[in-house]
């Protein structure tokens, strides 16, 4: 009754008593909410998992990625380490092929070395068998001459023999002079 007298008097209704509204609201809330779970739920539904599917193929691909990248690396690595070696060995090499170079040629200079001083000592030996010779033949030539000088006559042959073999005594006799 006080909701009668109420409505008669102001015009105005309670919102806190029901009326016949609440329920068109609750059965158009139902409808919406039928409406969503039957043509906006699914697709939404569809959207998200695409995404989550996309999301994990990008994790899988970014992981594959970086395995990739990290096997990559270790390879470049291993191959850096055994160029580094490679070079080393070659360095090792060049430096041995070098000292043995070195040695050749030291050991070939000092065989030149050798035969040039042999050379030049058998230049020096015939050099100074040649002029022993010529002094030989000279000092003969002025013997045979002051000879013939103090004698006052030519020397003969047999005189010359005696001469020949006085100064190859001389030459035979030390150095030193053979004075008593």
């Amino acid at each position: 009754m006080t909701t009668r007298v109420l409505a008669a008097e102001g015009g105005t209704t309670n919102f806190l008593l029901p009326n016949a509204t609440i329920f068109v609201e609750a059965a158009l809330f139902l409808i919406v909410l039928f409406v969503f779970y039957r043509f906006v739920v699914p697709p939404l539904s569809r959207a998200l998992d695409e995404r989550q599917e996309m999301l994990r193929k990008q994790v899988q691909d970014r992981e594959k990625a970086t395995r990739t990248l990290q096997e990559a690396k270790e390879r470049y690595e291993g191959e850096l380490a055994e160029a580094r070696a490679e070079a080393a060995r070659i360095r090792d090499a060049a430096r041995a092929d070098a000292a043995r170079v070195r040695a050749e040629l030291r050991e070939q200079a000092d065989r030149e070395v050798e035969r040039i001083q042999s050379e030049g000592a058998q230049q020096l030996a015939a050099a100074h068998e040649e002029t022993t010779r010529r002094l030989r033949e000279e000092l003969g030539r002025l013997s045979t001459r002051l000879a013939e000088r103090v004698i006052g006559e030519p020397v003969d042959d047999d005189r010359r023999s005696t001469v020949d073999r006085f100064l190859a005594e001389v030459e035979q006799a030390p150095a030193g002079g053979g004075g008593s």
